[in-house]
């Protein structure tokens, strides 16, 4: 489908009621019903600038069976506002392969360079004090590769941080949250909790992959991050005790690794195990405030909706969250 860099309108810059061509990533695809009980397509629409809910009124499963499970597809549409957010009335629609130019306007990235978030990491774990903290630390930094997968992955397929370099910003994000609270419970082991941060999700760089759409790895589907990043340390701890001729405390890599496994909370979350020690504790519930925080400023505070007047108060339905959410500064 030809597109030229003049009808490009990335979804940030979208004014309403105005028409729309080009490539998007499309997630989420699904049959919806009207409350007549016609069918609809239901779908997030995406660029590197933003998302958008898009609709397309009257198609069926013949339609969405042609569709990507998590791809690229070309779209001829108009915006609407609704509800206070400004939905993609979608008109055409066919799966694509997007060049590579194409794919540096679709892959969503972090707003901050992931070199200068994974300077503020390092900075963050040379404050740690504990020799075999250090140890382990230094072990993980000095896998190039591993590091540069860090700096690149997003934090998740969809959920918060889903963009490229997401993963080093939510990982920069909750050490910065612990260095803040960590005074606060001084019978904490600030460094079990700033490591343990560390590594709770490296084990993203393998679940998903990020060279086209976002999507799960087969090693994610079948082992995931929780399990990945607890297997990564003990290899990374037998290589601090093998190639440096450290002994490890013996708490520590247990330790470590139950803070990797429950940092989900609980079990319906997808934790391993729930959080047993004041550091795991202390971890899950750091990551759960970063994660939802940054869903709730994006769906309520977006950017893009500053300055256009869509109508209503309040979010469509989170679902990550349960809820509606209030969108004006109280203050503002």
């Amino acid at each position: 489908m030809p597109e030229t860099a003049q009808e490009r309108i990335f979804i940030a810059a979208m004014q309403p009621n105005a028409r729309f061509q080009g490539a998007f990533s499309i997630s989420n695809a699904q049959l919806g019903r009207t409350r007549n009980d016609k069918p609809y397509l239901r779908c997030l629409l995406g660029d590197k600038t933003a998302t958008a809910p898009g609709r397309m009124w009257g198609a069926d499963e013949t339609v969405i069976g042609r569709l990507p499970t998590d791809g690229f597809v070309y779209v001829e549409g108009e915006t609407q506002p609704y509800q206070g957010e400004l939905q993609l009335i979608i008109h055409k629609i066919d799966p694509i392969e997007p060049t590579s130019e194409q794919l540096r306007d679709l892959l969503p990235s972090a707003e901050r360079d992931p070199a200068e978030m994974f300077a503020e990491v390092k900075a963050l774990l040379d404050t740690l004090e504990h020799p075999a903290a250090k140890a382990i630390a230094a072990e993980y930094l000095s896998d190039e590769m591993l590091m540069d997968q860090f700096r690149t992955a997003p934090a998740a397929k969809m959920m918060h941080h889903a963009y490229i370099g997401g993963l080093c910003e939510h990982t920069l994000s909750v050490m910065k949250l612990a260095d803040a609270i960590c005074p606060s419970y001084p019978k904490v082991n600030r460094d079990i909790v700033l490591l343990g941060l560390f590594l709770h999700d490296l084990g993203k760089t393998t679940e998903l992959s990020y060279d086209g759409a976002f999507a799960y790895t087969d090693r994610g589907e079948l082992v995931g991050h929780i399990v990945e990043g607890a297997i990564m340390l003990h290899d990374k701890a037998r290589s601090v005790m093998v190639n440096q001729g450290m002994r490890l405390p013996g708490n520590l890599v247990t330790a470590l690794q139950h803070i990797i496994l429950s940092h989900h909370g609980e079990p319906e979350y997808g934790a391993a195990k729930v959080p047993s020690s004041p550091e795991a504790l202390l971890v899950a519930m750091i990551d759960n405030l970063d994660a939802k925080m940054e869903i709730a400023v994006t769906s309520a505070r977006a950017e893009r909706q500053q300055g256009l007047d869509l109508g209503g108060s309040f979010t469509e339905k989170v679902w990550a969250l349960g809820t509606k959410l209030f969108k004006p500064d109280p203050l503002g």
